[in-house]
């Protein structure tokens, strides 16, 4: 199993408890090593593609989306979530982020490995961006599929959101299941070059919802880390696994510069 590492931090060192560390290797070979070493794991948040058919380029990376057909793709997720829920803490819980071509099979999936006593939510992230069509309402959301691994057990703290009712002027109230965060425009400091880059902002919500302080966070499809970036702003422990070495570089080199309030 390759090694894991630390990146070196610029600036303040980062709080207690929340090491953060890279490892290059697929997400099946990285958790058979974590399954060996006894590590264990607060919450997995998975990023995995989406299915769509397609490679996706930019400066900082590609990756290849294209699967033979709907069975290939899920026999491969399949296999490594499989591999993975043993590694959650029983307070533990998945959060796993796809779009509309596979999350209601994807749900499914998870209802036979967890069991449907163990689905909590489907959260939708609508983010507005993108383009539109003369044949459907226009695309502009997520999905996240929200399973804890014990339903009586699991840690959470509902996320505060800005009011937006003139009675609560200037308070906050809790969250619902329609995150409304936006996208990553193309001009934005936070872009770092990777396609299918998540925000930060919504990183941040979903890891300090679902991970308890001073917990771990696994993101075993990691891209350019912005999950492991929020979760060492947020004072979480994490670990990063992605196949592709340039992946593992740009998320190493946002943490190692340290991350301000834009997200760069």
């Amino acid at each position: 199993m390759p090694t894991l590492r630390s990146p070196r931090t610029a600036g303040a060192d980062p709080e207690p408890g929340c090491d953060v560390k890279l490892l290059c290797a697929d997400w099946l070979e990285a958790v058979s090593g974590f399954a060996a070493s006894g590590e264990r794991f607060d919450l997995v948040y998975a990023d995995p593609p989406f299915m769509t058919g397609r490679v996706h380029a930019q400066r900082g990376g590609a990756f290849d989306d294209r699967w033979t057909d709907s069975a290939a793709y899920l026999r491969w997720l399949g296999e490594r979530l499989a591999a993975t829920i043993p590694l959650i803490r029983p307070t533990g819980s998945v959060l796993l982020h796809v779009d509309w071509r596979t999350s209601h099979r994807v749900r499914v999936l998870l209802d036979e490995m967890l069991g449907e006593r163990c689905f909590v939510n489907h959260i939708v992230w609508s983010y507005g961006l993108g383009g539109s069509s003369p044949r459907r309402f226009a695309r502009k959301h997520d999905d996240i599929l929200f399973y804890a691994v014990d339903p009586e057990r699991y840690w959470f703290e509902a996320p505060r959101i800005p009011a937006t009712s003139a009675r609560m002027r200037g308070q906050t109230k809790k969250a619902t299941d329609v995150l409304q965060i936006p996208s990553i425009n193309n001009m934005a400091l936070e872009r770092c070059g990777w396609p299918t880059q998540k925000p930060l902002a919504l990183l941040e919500v979903l890891i300090g919802a679902c991970c308890p302080p001073g917990g771990s966070v696994l993101d075993p499809c990691c891209g350019s880390g912005t999950a492991v970036v929020a979760a060492r702003r947020l004072g979480r422990r994490a670990i990063g696994v992605d196949i592709d070495p340039r992946a593992i570089a740009l998320a190493g080199e946002r943490l190692a510069r340290g991350v301000g309030r834009d997200g760069r």
